[in-house]
């Protein structure tokens, strides 16, 4: 668990964020346990307070669940993993057009560069 936090957001939010990531590209399947919380402290090197933090506001969201005396699992609704990664997808473009449209770069064009640099970058990994 492998993660470089920044000094702009609040560690829990990079810690929930880190795990919607693993959630979107599928390396934690629907129902999968995940650490403890505070495994997870001591796998981040961060403060029990903090990843309990995260747990909370990962179960708000709905991402995982807690059984009574169970280990925290991923959740199996299909509704929010849809959710999780489109959220990360708009969240991703958002930040791309604000930094591109400055430039004030055709739709046509620019959807035409993201094209191209989308498969070749395709191409590079396989």
């Amino acid at each position: 668990m492998n993660v470089n936090f920044n000094n702009r957001d609040p560690v829990y939010l990079q810690i929930v964020r880190y795990f919607k990531e693993k959630i979107a590209i599928g390396e934690l399947k629907p129902g999968e346990e995940i650490p403890s919380r505070r495994e997870l402290a001591n796998r981040m090197k961060v403060n029990p307070n903090t990843a309990q933090r995260a747990y909370k506001e990962m179960e708000e969201q709905g991402l995982i669940y807690t059984e009574k005396n169970h280990p925290s699992k991923i959740t199996t609704d299909n509704k929010v993993l849809g959710m999780v990664r489109e959220e990360l997808l708009v969240e991703a473009v958002d930040v791309f057009v604000t930094s591109v449209r400055s430039i004030n770069v055709p739709v046509d064009e620019l959807l035409d560069l993201v094209r191209v640099k989308y498969i070749a970058n395709d191409d590079k990994e396989a």
